[in-house]
């Protein structure tokens, strides 16, 4: 049987593939590449093989948490080089709180102008649409309107003299 501590050892040595990885996180093998250009991540190689650690897999679901959120890879550096410190990850918590307090000012600030811009889109569709019902329907959509019309009208009549025998 085995003890907690072995458990706990095989837990920390295990290891995943390229493709394990980007499957359980939703992403490609390419990005996974990408932040390993970036120095994001460091994977172990056997062969030709990218082999990644639980240390990996802990750096990719922060990376992929902060790109959600909208930070930069050089804010998700910053605070990813600070797990290297030996502080208890006091400098991380400090350096991650202060940037998470600024992104929600960033987010706000966004919203505001995202809901600015859709509150002129919908004027803007209001004023095109005020117009359009002025120019009436077009040459195409009338002839369309017409032909519809035609077909539906055949059709009815048709299934008038299937069914009922009425010409």
């Amino acid at each position: 049987m085995k003890r907690t501590s072995d458990i706990a050892k095989s837990v920390e040595k295990r290891i995943y593939s390229i493709s394990e990885l980007a499957r359980e996180f939703g992403v490609t093998p390419r990005a996974l590449r990408f932040y390993e250009d970036k120095g994001l991540l460091q994977p172990d190689r056997e062969g030709l093989n990218r082999v990644y650690s639980n240390r990996d897999r802990a750096r990719l679901k922060l990376i992929l948490s902060g790109r959600k959120v909208g930070f930069s890879l050089n804010d998700i550096r910053e605070i990813l080089d600070l797990y290297d410190l030996d502080d208890n990850q006091r400098a991380q918590l400090r350096q991650a709180y202060k940037k998470h307090k600024q992104q929600i000012e960033v987010l706000k600030q966004q919203r505001i102008e995202i809901d600015e811009a859709i509150e002129m889109l919908k004027n803007g569709i209001g004023w095109m649409e005020e117009r359009l019902e002025k120019f009436g329907p077009t040459d195409d959509e009338a002839d369309s309107a017409r032909a519809y019309d035609a077909v539906a009208r055949k059709h009815l009549s048709d299934e008038r003299v299937s069914t009922h025998g009425i010409k």
